[in-house]
């Protein structure tokens, strides 16, 4: 089968090569999957760039194994592991597995779903990792309708369905954004944008009761000025330093809500069944869908992911 294969860490046009591979075998728990779709996220950069630098040998070794990369993925269902149930061949399908960037992939069925009836393959590959992260986050901080929610990064990947889901819940909605995505965060519900490039979102009078950084680069420290005396700050494994990436900020913000009353938390998502035939109902029920930036063909995964690596 083709795949893209990682040869070591770096830029990811300079180290991610189209390959053939041997079509992956299943365990008991799995189920192969024939790839139609996979989409391009800011994990799987962080992977093939070798970052944060501390990180590295829990990412694979201070040298990248060859490996084939990517995440999330959109398919048809070609065969499952004795021990799976409520998949069988022939099953569209969405999920989280490594080594998506493939025609197929071998994917747990614990983080493999029935694909949303009304999204394309590709619209389906653009929600696992993003979708949940944005699921758990706003459930992690508590939301609840009537809240005003803050979310930094609104027209990014989590944050496009971030806007979404707090809308959903009744909460009124603050995206942070560039002035090239204004229209974009409006269209998703927001109820009030911020420029960041006009203004800094960590100053002015508005108070949040719920604020999600999902990748940024604010500190938790700066964040408090924007919360309510007991609002919810919520971070996830975003960006941050080359060599710390966002421990750093992490670790600040433990520091800091042993000593506050608001609640300063971080994130680490959890990519389920349970979570994504969740997202499938909220998707097929209109209240949510993805947003796509663009489309690339398996060869140009590189060129995807530097894409991402650049913010867009």
């Amino acid at each position: 089968m083709r795949a893209i294969e990682q040869a070591g860490y770096g830029e990811p046009q300079d180290v991610l090569h189209l390959a053939q591979r041997p079509v992956p075998g299943i365990t008991s728990d799995q189920v192969l999957v024939r790839v139609r779709a996979a989409s391009a996220n800011a994990a799987d950069w962080h992977l093939v760039c070798g970052e944060p630098l501390l990180m590295r040998p829990g990412l694979g070794g201070l040298r990248a194994p060859r490996r084939v990369v990517g995440t999330d993925f959109a398919g048809i269902v070609e065969q499952v592991g004795a021990d799976v149930t409520g998949l069988a061949p022939g099953d569209a399908v969405y999920g989280y597995a490594e080594g998506a960037f493939a025609e197929y992939v071998a994917a747990p069925a614990a983080s493999t779903a029935h694909k949303p009836s009304t999204l394309s393959f590709a619209g389906a590959a653009a929600v696992p990792l993003a979708g949940i992260t944005a699921l758990q986050g706003l459930r992690h901080g508590g939301l609840a309708a009537g809240q005003h929610v803050l979310v930094l990064g609104a027209s990014g990947g989590v944050g496009t369905f971030a806007v979404q889901l707090a809308k959903q819940a009744g909460a009124e909605v603050t995206g942070v954004c560039s002035t090239g995505r204004i229209d974009l965060v409006r269209s998703l519900g927001a109820d009030h944008v911020i420029d960041y490039t006009a203004q800094d979102p960590r100053v002015g009078p508005a108070r949040y009761d719920l604020v999600l950084q999902l990748g940024g680069v604010y500190s938790a420290r700066s964040l408090r000025r924007v919360l309510t005396p007991r609002g919810t700050l919520v971070q996830s494994m975003g960006d941050g330093s080359r060599w710390l990436g966002p421990l750093g900020s992490m670790a600040g913000a433990a520091a800091l809500n042993l000593v506050v009353r608001q609640r300063l938390t971080t994130l680490v998502a959890k990519e389920t069944t349970e979570a994504l035939d969740e997202l499938r109902g909220l998707i097929d029920d209109g209240h949510v869908r993805p947003v796509i930036d663009s489309e690339h063909p398996l060869e140009s995964a590189g060129a995807a992911l530097a894409v991402v690596r650049d913010g867009h």
